[in-house]
């Protein structure tokens, strides 16, 4: 089977040269996603609506891959201010509470200093 590229239509993805997510055999690799809306190019200041969008980028890659956030085994969250990622709990837990994957978050700093989240999944895709 041969690698499949799917893009969101971020401008940042044809700037920098990377792909929103890669499928590969059953895995599905989804890029950092921030909480920008790809269809305005805004973002929120809040950290958790942040998040919130975040996820959302990230199923519609996931869907177009043909798997769901439900199918991911692996996330990483970066966030610049780590003491931010508490108010993305409530946020992570309506997302990925039933799905519990293997999660890591890192404190580091993004590209943009609007963005307050990064997060990265990594997923099997749902099988016929």
């Amino acid at each position: 089977m041969a690698k499949q590229l799917i893009s969101s239509g971020s401008p940042f993805e044809a700037e920098i040269g990377y792909s929103r997510a890669v499928v590969d055999g059953d895995w599905v690799f989804v890029s950092g996603t921030t909480g920008y809306d790809y269809a305005t190019m805004e973002i929120s200041d809040d950290v958790a609506e942040q998040c919130e969008q975040c996820l959302k980028n990230i199923q519609h890659a996931l869907q177009q891959a043909g798997s769901d956030l439900r199918d991911t085994v692996r996330v990483n969250y970066v966030l610049p201010r780590g003491d931010d990622f508490k108010a993305c709990w409530p946020v992570l837990r309506k997302y990925f509470g039933d799905v519990r994957p293997a999660a890591m978050m890192i404190s580091a700093a993004l590209l943009d200093p609007k963005m307050k989240i990064e997060i990265e999944v990594t997923a099997r895709k749902q099988s016929s």
